[in-house]
């Protein structure tokens, strides 16, 4: 049950129970939040769970609007590589770059979304890429990516290699490979043997001689290209 009261200070990127005044909506997520007039692009406070408050980042802007942000790299400024219980909980910044945390992910995926990844290079180029559906399991199915149909792109399809594997961290290895990529390509993802994309990867300035450690997409720019920007975002295709 819910109490009535004074809403708490929410700290970043966590869920939490809290008291919500008598007039507070219970809205679920930033589609909910757009369609009641929030059109501006921010972070703002979804119940995705009852009473359980969570701080989400909200594109209002891009293709319709109504997206929660879960990964955003901008400047190099957040240490990805990080270990299982940090990309559990999320990390990161609400100025600049973080993670929204895969069990916030997981619980904001249980119902039916659509994917989208915006990549933008260090020449100011915009490439997009779209998918059906998307998902991840829980922790004791090691976050499994879900992932629907390539519906549309100009950044090609990227992720499709990892669908239906775990999530690796450079301490817990459940890729298939013979080698830890996460500990390789010093970051986290659903690695396969290793990977066509790493948005997590290392913030290098656009082009790179290492291979494969960088925001790689290698349909676009290929496995030795570090992306400027990247945000990985879903919305409910239910309503």
């Amino acid at each position: 049950s819910c109490c009535f009261g004074a809403i708490p200070t929410l700290s970043l990127i966590s869920t939490h129970s809290c008291c919500i005044t008598a007039s507070l909506l219970f809205l679920l997520n930033c589609k909910e939040l757009l369609a009641k007039g929030n059109v501006l692009s921010g972070w703002y406070t979804i119940y995705p769970k009852g009473c359980t408050a969570m701080r989400v980042l909200c594109d209002m802007d891009t293709d319709g609007g109504g997206w929660i942000v879960f990964q955003r790299r901008a400047d190099g400024s957040v240490d990805f590589f990080r270990n299982w219980d940090e990309y559990k909980r999320g990390f990161g910044s609400l100025l600049t770059e973080f993670w929204l945390g895969n069990d916030n992910i997981h619980l904001l995926t249980s119902l039916a979304n659509e994917l989208r990844i915006d990549l933008r290079d260090f020449e100011n180029n915009h490439v997009f890429a779209k998918y059906k559906s998307f998902r991840i399991l829980d922790e004791s199915e090691k976050y499994k990516l879900i992932l629907g149909d390539f519906i549309n792109s100009t950044a090609g399809d990227s992720l499709a290699v990892h669908r239906n594997k775990f999530f690796t961290t450079k301490d817990l290895d459940n890729d298939p490979a013979s080698i830890n990529c996460a500990t390789l390509y010093k970051v986290a993802w659903w690695y396969s043997k290793c990977h066509d994309s790493n948005l997590n990867g290392r913030y290098w300035l656009g082009a790179h001689n290492s291979t494969g450690d960088g925001i790689n997409w290698h349909a676009s720019r290929g496995n030795k290209y570090s992306f400027k920007l990247s945000e990985m975002k879903f919305r409910p295709v239910y309503q």
